[in-house]
């Protein structure tokens, strides 16, 4: 497996050759550093640390910094790890978006959009209430909570059950996303669909876990050709 930290900036549209349009998301790759490589026999387990944009010395905690020095680079804002990494890093090398290429199928984690405190039927996909003449008032509420086949006596509410609450803003992971295009020069990489969180939000791409192979590279239209 390898990753790579980036920075969400935004969805827009390119074009196939053959006219296909395709809605694409472009993630910031500035090189990421390698900050630590940790091994079975040190920590008991394979992964490779990786540091992502930098940040002034005063905005951060002391063991940021110092981490970082040890690595020779400075304090790093976004700091992932990346486990079973296949990449052979040291620490202290940079890696660069050129560890993937276009056609590639990777997953894209990320924190998602908060919605802030939501009902069960935006937060849970519930059913809403009858709405009939003189009926049930019960149309937006969650209904009872403590049946669920316990008796009345016991009266309490069983782990999981759905209610209204907090609404995103938690890691979520898109899957099997194909990567468009990989621009090395100018930092950023273009992947179909839509990433998880908001514009400059944080991402982790990493290879996909569930795929069921990569895709063949698609050809862009080249807008800086010229007209003959």
């Amino acid at each position: 497996m390898k990753g790579l930290l980036g920075r969400k900036l935004g969805m827009t549209q390119v074009f196939a050759e053959d006219g296909t349009l395709i809605p694409v998301t472009v993630v910031e790759t500035t090189p990421n550093v390698v900050l630590q490589v940790k091994t079975v026999e040190t920590d008991g387990y394979n992964a490779v640390q990786l540091g992502f944009e930098e940040i002034k010395e005063t905005r951060t905690t002391k063991a940021n910094v110092g981490h970082c020095q040890k690595a020779g680079t400075s304090p790093k804002r976004f700091i992932k790890e990346v486990r079973d990494c296949e990449l052979d890093v040291q620490v202290g090398d940079l890696v660069k978006a050129d560890i993937f290429a276009a056609g590639e199928t990777v997953d894209v984690i990320g924190t998602s959009k908060g919605k802030g405190y939501q009902g069960t039927i935006v937060r849970n996909n519930a059913h809403q209430g009858p709405k009939t003449h003189g009926g049930s008032k019960n149309i937006r509420h969650i209904g009872s909570l403590a049946t669920n086949g316990i008796t009345s006596r016991q009266g309490r509410i069983m782990k999981g059950t759905v209610m209204p609450g907090q609404e995103g803003g938690y890691r979520t992971t898109s899957q099997n996303l194909t990567v468009i295009k990989v621009d090395t020069e100018n930092n950023y990489m273009l992947i179909k669909g839509c990433v998880p969180g908001p514009k400059k939000g944080f991402v982790m791409i990493r290879t996909a876990k569930t795929s069921k192979g990569n895709s063949e590279a698609v050809t862009l239209v080249d807008y800086t050709k010229e007209v003959q």
